[in-house]
């Protein structure tokens, strides 16, 4: 869906405050103060909180199983699956942490089928990424550990970046995967 400058203005002020306050607890009257508008002007734009939270999360979810999708398509060996998928993390951690802090936090605000069409998209995800460290270990590229602990290892440093990379902010994009690359990877020993 292509946003009008003035609706993209709307969802990335409220990421910005669904990341500091949580969803629940902003209120579009929040997110008119934060733009220095009359609440019912955000109306002329947006229906609701709720379409404005299915903006953010569902993006940035297509985004990441279109991504996956080519990912899963490529002649690449797991590995070099592995890099593109920390690549990607890591592109929409510094583009946007604060949508990223949504979908990670909120997306159980969902309703419906919304709601179900997000998890569809992140369990085929995790699903896809299960099936490149399976086939990363039958090739003999990746060590034959447990592949739970394998994925949680490194979904969840992906997944929970931007809070540690907004503390810092000291590596350029390029030193920050090559880091990130060598350790989820090799390890530290």
């Amino acid at each position: 869906m292509k946003l009008t400058d003035r609706k993209t203005e709307i969802v990335n002020v409220a990421a910005t405050l669904f990341k500091e306050k949580g969803y629940s607890a902003v209120t579009m009257r929040d997110i008119a103060q934060a733009m220095d508008i009359k609440a019912a002007s955000l109306y002329n734009h947006i229906k609701s909180k709720q379409e404005i939270l299915v903006l953010i999360v569902i993006e940035i979810a297509e985004e990441f199983t279109n991504v996956m999708n080519e990912v899963v398509c490529s002649k690449d060996s797991a590995i070099k699956k592995i890099e593109r998928i920390i690549q990607l993390h890591i592109d929409i951690t510094l583009r946007d942490s604060n949508a990223l802090a949504c979908l990670n936090n909120d997306w159980m605000h969902l309703t419906d089928s919304d709601l179900e069409y997000f998890i569809k998209m992140r369990n085929d995800y995790e699903e896809n990424f299960k099936a490149i460290i399976q086939k990363g270990i039958q090739e003999g590229d990746i060590k034959d550990l447990n592949i739970d602990v394998i994925i949680f290892s490194i979904l969840s440093t992906l997944r929970t970046l931007y809070i540690w990379y907004n503390k810092t902010n000291k590596l350029s994009s390029k030193a920050l995967t090559e880091n990130m690359v060598k350790v989820l990877l090799n390890g530290i020993v």
